[in-house]
């Protein structure tokens, strides 16, 4: 791939945006690339977790490559925020394994839409982030208006986007935009920490914990019913008689996510 470096340890896969020179911005190529990486990610039984991050010191990724869309049509712009949306965004966020956004410099628009798509949010403490779309005539379009309201509020959502200001990590942390903030040297190890907990317990829960507390923010869907139906579905796993197992017997579990 031309845009991205791939290394997988210890069952996670660390996907590097490696456009350092443009501050990784992301362009039509990179989310190509992006969604690969993930399709294949997701189908790997060897792979349990994935760490996004952006290549040296300076960004995660500060945005999208602007260049590539400045002459667009309306139905231009309209495909733009689909394919950007169902490939990479939302495919994340739905996916059925859990996606940590190591943020180590700038995440400005599309970057920090990416962030917010995964599951858990990592900062470096040196981090800044926004969404500086209306400074150009534009709003979010990759789902940012949507999931930053439902992370920090819509009051502070609001005024992020139409002030177009950036907060720093520790605002981002109060506000409950990110969930943890460290130094920068300990970004990668802090997120590999996390997923390191989360791939000891059941693959099938996880994965079924992720679809109950999606459907609970999605317009249209019961998360209750959906609870529910996931609850069940535990039952029916090789997971669940393994963990019941184990705890009856007092050992430690041994998930194979069947």
């Amino acid at each position: 791939m031309n845009n991205l470096l791939l290394e997988s340890s210890n069952q996670i896969l660390t996907i590097t945006i490696n456009r350092e020179s443009k501050l990784n911005a992301l362009n039509r190529e990179t989310l190509s690339e992006l969604h690969e990486a993930l399709i294949n990610a997701f189908a790997d039984s060897g792979i349990k977790g994935i760490i996004i991050t952006g290549a040296g010191p300076k960004a995660f990724i500060a945005g999208a490559d602007i260049s590539e869309f400045a002459a667009y049509s309306v139905d231009e712009g309209k495909q733009l925020a689909k394919d950007g949306q169902t490939n990479v965004f939302d495919f994340i966020e739905n996916g059925s394994k859990p996606v940590i956004a190591a943020i180590n410099g700038f995440a400005l628009g599309g970057g920090l839409e990416l962030a917010m798509s995964c599951h858990i949010r990592v900062a470096s403490s040196s981090a800044k982030m926004g969404l500086p779309e209306v400074s150009l005539g534009l709003i979010p379009g990759y789902g940012g208006t949507q999931r930053l309201a439902q992370l920090v509020g819509k009051g502070r959502a609001l005024e992020m986007i139409m002030t177009a200001e950036m907060v720093t990590a520790e605002e981002a942390f109060r506000t409950g935009l990110v969930n943890h903030v460290v130094e920068p040297e300990q970004i990668l190890a802090k997120s590999q920490e996390i997923l390191g907990k989360i791939i000891s317990r059941s693959p099938f829960a996880i994965s079924s914990a992720i679809k109950a507390v999606n459907a609970g923010m999605t317009q249209g869907k019961n998360g209750y019913a959906i609870e529910i139906e996931e609850f069940s579905r535990c039952f029916g796993s090789e997971d669940f008689k393994e963990g019941v197992d184990a705890f009856l017997n007092k050992r430690q579990a041994k998930f194979n996510g069947n």
